[in-house]
């Protein structure tokens, strides 16, 4: 079994940072693509940052600049580095690995549970 777990959400003032990380547990699998996802209250969820297996990096326009995704594939983990947070970054934040089990051939979407970041102005 498979599973993401988050940490690292809270509450910061504006121009605040905060480091959000996630971590793949179980065993027998791969790791492709990890990325950061984010829902805001009465929003779609929208992607904020990818990386691939090669440390290949893409953020959202609202994010370049003061979000920064990292990988450590030695620990199946992810981190997002989040500074200059701003009130409009409040929401909750998801991580999101492509994973292929052992023996699959496919990849599928794992997600975390989730984790509140609220910034205050």
């Amino acid at each position: 079994q498979v599973q993401l777990v988050e940490s690292g959400g809270g509450s910061v003032q504006a121009g605040g940072s905060l480091r959000l990380s996630c971590a793949a547990s179980g065993s027998d699998f791969s790791i492709n693509v990890m990325a950061w996802y984010r829902q805001a209250p009465g929003k779609e969820r929208e992607l904020v940052a990818q990386i691939t297996r090669d440390g290949s990096t893409n953020y959202a326009d609202s994010v370049k600049g003061r979000f920064t995704i990292s990988r450590d594939n030695k620990k199946n983990a992810a981190y997002m580095q989040m500074n200059s947070l701003e009130p409009q970054d409040t929401a909750v934040y998801y991580c999101n690995f492509a994973i292929r089990r052992l023996f699959r051939r496919n990849y599928r979407d794992y997600w975390g549970q989730g984790t509140q970041v609220t910034v205050s102005s």
